[in-house]
């Protein structure tokens, strides 16, 4: 097993925090549950929430009359075959003008609900609209009733966008229970999100998230990612990676593994920010070009150069990494650092044979000269030099003359040395140099005169 992910391992339990109270950076609206219509069995609703307890619960609601359910019946019956002309025909001859002064405020706005279902069925959400407010504007409706349509209404602002609508809908719904479901507060924070009072999103998905945690249940997805989203945003990046720690635990994801570990980086922890993007990486997450050379780098970050040359050449055995020269570069760097001289070189062949300048030429002509190969040393420095590009011509020069020494060339050393002596930064070093090689000449004179 790697160091790295024995130090996952151990560090894990450090991580994940078992409070999920605490987003996939959301960049779009967190989709809203599907929109259900009041239910068409008359009397009855669609919500399990209690109204309150106050002077509505004794309202007095008109009965419905027999001869009313058994129209709305056909209707209903009609709608549920689709044939909402057919449907529409009869809720039409029920409130002509004869027929609506004979219907009490309940069986209208019984007659408004289905209208309302089949504006809904035909993606006419604005008549939906329309229909179910003439619903709740009856007199003596049934509380719960009321309190179901109430809750659509809001829906369908949020369908049409209408955020601050859906919000003072909501708000209205609130108010009319007892015991407002986890899922309530979600929409209403998603109203807040869209309008930007983000505090007041974050509260309201907090509570839902709390709640479901409470009755040990398991949060919704969605529900975690706006919620991480919002504690980004207020820049709370420990209650964000609390959040993401959750997900990683129950929804398993690459994407919160690199972002745990780029959160981790922002927060400049950077053994947690190895561990986690190198559990991605066990696992086959990382399938990018640019996450396999993240990971790479901080390989290197973390001291460990063979690691992150390995996950280079395999990222283009896989041909997952993109071949450019920079990555070839940074595989060659890996493998140098990593004394993995003959890795190092095919490497750093391609980076210099892609790159439009010379540098790569002279840190290639380095790596030749570690692995002993000094011809092909100053014959690649020479050729970087005179592309042109190199950072720092006299440390290149500084190369090339040893390149130059171990071949015996000495009077061609000399002169490289002597140019690299004319920028300060080199000169001293250059010097010795040059000293070095003048009486290496006069050592080998001696043992030539020795010899013969």
């Amino acid at each position: 097993m790697r160091p790295a992910v024995t130090r996952m391992i151990s560090l894990w339990g450090q991580i994940c925090r078992t409070s999920a109270v605490s987003v996939l950076l959301l960049c779009g609206f967190v989709a809203l549950d599907p929109i259900i219509p009041g239910e068409l069995v008359f009397g009855a609703v669609a919500q399990d929430d209690k109204p309150k307890k106050d002077k509505r619960e004794t309202r007095r609601t008109p009965a419905l009359r027999n001869k009313v359910y058994e129209r709305l019946a056909e209707a209903q019956t009609l709608a549920e075959a689709k044939d909402y002309a057919g449907a529409a025909v009869i809720l039409d001859d029920m409130i002509a003008e004869d027929g609506k002064r004979a219907l009490n405020s309940y069986e209208l706005a019984n007659v408004y609900n289905l209208f309302a279902f089949l504006a809904y069925a035909t993606d006419d959400y604005p008549q939906s609209l329309r229909y179910y407010q003439q619903v709740i504007s009856q007199p003596d409706i049934p509380l719960a009733m009321e309190i179901n349509t109430r809750f659509t209404i809001a829906q369908l602002h949020f369908v049409q966008e209408q955020w601050q609508q859906g919000i003072d809908a909501m708000l209205i719904w609130f108010d009319l229970n007892e015991k407002p479901n986890a899922g309530a507060y979600v929409l209403l924070a998603q109203g807040y999100y869209q309008v930007k009072r983000y505090d007041l999103a974050l509260d309201n998905v907090e509570t839902a998230i709390s709640m479901y945690e409470g009755e040990g249940k398991l949060p919704k997805e969605q529900w975690y990612n706006l919620a991480r989203f919002l504690y980004f945003d207020k820049e709370d990046l420990d209650s964000a990676l609390d959040v993401l720690n959750t997900l990683i635990i129950y929804y398993p994801k690459k994407q919160y593994w690199v972002q745990a570990s780029h959160l981790y980086g922002e927060k400049k922890e950077e053994e947690k920010q190895l561990a986690l993007m190198e559990a991605a990486y066990e696992q086959g997450f990382l399938d990018r070009s640019s996450e396999l050379v993240s990971m790479a780098y901080l390989y290197l970050n973390a001291e460990v150069p063979y690691y992150a040359g390995s996950v280079i050449e395999k990222g283009f055995e896989d041909e997952l990494i993109e071949g450019k020269s920079k990555n070839y570069e940074l595989g060659g760097s890996a493998w140098a650092q990593a004394r993995e001289v003959q890795k190092s070189i095919p490497m750093m062949e391609k980076a210099a044979a892609k790159s439009d300048e010379g540098e790569l030429y002279v840190r290639l002509g380095n790596v030749y000269l570690d692995g002993d190969q000094f011809t092909k040393a100053a014959d690649s420095v020479s050729k970087g030099l005179k592309k042109g590009g190199v950072k720092r011509p006299d440390q290149a020069r500084l190369v090339l003359g040893m390149a130059y020494f171990n071949l015996g060339e000495y009077n061609r050393a000399r002169k490289a040395f002597r140019d690299a002596g004319k920028d300060k930064r080199s000169a001293k070093y250059a010097k010795q140099w040059i000293a070095y090689v003048t009486s290496e000449e006069e050592r080998q004179r001696e043992l030539e005169k020795d010899l013969f």
